[in-house]
Formats: structure tokens, C-alpha cells, sequence
């Protein structure tokens, strides 16, 4: 009878960088739920203008953050990077919507 091999594969962990970078994704579009709900309930506000400036830079910021760290995490070792991929690709849709939402607004 021929002799049967047993592979046992090691429980691999996700990618420390793809959980942040996907944490990242969703917090910065949270704070786009936020800006959009500030400028529907804030409109006869003068002050509601800077805050949603604010809470926008503050999105866009964590979403290049947040790519960037999901590009960097694919460099680690016996991982898994299936949320590396979703992270970034998230953070990267969220900054060409961010970078899409600004143009509409300059011209």
C-alpha cells in the first residue's frame, strides 16, 4: 500500500497593517456619513461650513493613511493579505471619491 502524506499547514494570522488599514477605510467613511449629515441638518449655521472642512480633511487624511498602510503591510511575512487588498483598495476609492467631491467643489 502506498504511504500517505499529511500536510498540516500553521494557522496563518491576517496582516496587522490590512485590520488597521481596513478600520481606516470604514472610520473615514463614518466621518463622510458625518459631513454629509452636518451640511443637511447644519445649512442655517454659519459655523457648520468649517466644521465639515474640518471633519473632511481629517477623512481624507486617514484614508492616504490608510492606503499607504495597507500597501506597506503586504511586505509581511506568513500572513495573510486578503484585508491588505480590501483596505486598500477601499482607502484608494475613498481618496479618488474625497479627491472627486473637492474638484466638484472648486469649479
Amino acid at each position: 500500500m502506498a504511504k500517505r502524506y499529511r500536510y498540516a499547514f500553521a494557522q496563518q494570522k491576517q496582516a496587522e497593517g490590512g485590520v488597521y488599514s481596513v478600520v481606516l477605510a470604514v472610520l473615514s467613511f463614518v466621518l463622510f456619513l458625518a459631513a454629509v449629515a452636518v451640511s443637511f441638518f447644519g445649512q442655517e449655521y454659519v459655523a457648520s461650513q468649517a466644521v465639515i472642512g474640518g471633519i473632511s480633511i481629517g477623512a481624507v487624511l486617514l484614508a492616504i493613511y490608510g492606503f499607504f498602510m495597507g500597501m506597506f503591510s503586504f511586505s509581511a511575512k506568513d500572513r495573510i493579505h486578503s484585508l491588505c487588498t480590501a483596505g486598500a483598495i477601499a482607502n484608494g476609492l475613498l481618496m479618488v471619491g474625497w479627491l472627486g467631491l473637492y474638484l466638484m467643489g472648486i469649479s
